[in-house]
């Protein structure tokens, strides 16, 4: 009985093994993320791209953030080994445990870009100067990459949500590499969706959390090690 064990262990630590539980883990997660995401984001798909639906699109994107937690925690606490696979388990137990955390970070973040994505779209109606773009477009992308190291924050640590943003910032700066993978990470996202569809992007969201994650690497090490006993 302990040789059949011992040769089970043995091939859920192969190689091949590894690369087959990476595969099913990205596929539950991928699946679990649309089925969490659909119902609100197939009438995204069929909105008219017009800058007066934005503010109906801000909506529409609201569960994206629990569930974006909810796979970052299965893909940081799951481990590849075929002998001990349960990432439905754990993205519903993070989705739980992370649901009001990201919401309150997700929420107000679409708030924000939204109302820069009006100002930017209605330049003439509000009275601003052809150069203001240059300035809300930055604000834009400091604001969605503070988010989404606040997203990852909150999803794997248990801080107050206003340390939270405090660290978030403070990480945008201390770790330039995480700045500039999640920019180019964002800037891919966008080159997607603008070339193909949300659609597209949707069935990649699960690689997208995975790169996210690996990149946020760095952060998750020093705040482990300097803010968690």
């Amino acid at each position: 009985m302990g040789g059949a064990a011992q040769t089970w262990r043995q091939f859920g630590d192969g190689p091949l093994s590894r690369i087959t539980s990476r595969v099913y883990i990205l596929l539950v997660v991928e699946l679990l993320l649309l089925l969490t995401t659909v119902p609100a984001l197939l009438p995204l798909l069929v909105l008219g791209r017009d800058p007066s639906n934005l503010p109906l699109a801000a909506l529409l994107l609201v569960p994206v953030g629990p569930a974006f937690s909810a796979a970052l925690y299965t893909l940081r606490h799951q481990q590849a080994d075929l002998t001990d696979l349960h990432p439905a388990a754990l993205f519903w137990r993070g989705y739980r445990a992370n649901a009001f955390g990201a919401l309150r970070i997700w929420v107000p973040t679409l708030l924000w870009l939204t109302v820069l994505a009006i100002n930017l779209a209605y330049f003439g109606a509000v009275g601003l100067a052809s150069w203001w773009a240059v300035p809300l477009v930055l604000i834009a992308v400091g604001v969605t990459l503070c988010a989404a190291n606040a997203l990852v924050i909150t999803s794997l640590f248990d801080f107050r949500t206003r340390d939270v943003l405090r660290l978030a910032v403070h990480f945008l700066v201390r770790t330039p590499g995480v700045f500039i993978g999640n920019a180019l990470l964002l800037a891919a996202a966008a080159g997607i969706t603008a070339v193909f569809s949300e659609a597209v992007l949707m069935l990649l969201a699960s690689i997208a959390v995975l790169a996210f994650l690996r990149i946020s690497d760095p952060m998750i090490h020093l705040i482990r090690k300097e803010f968690v006993a």
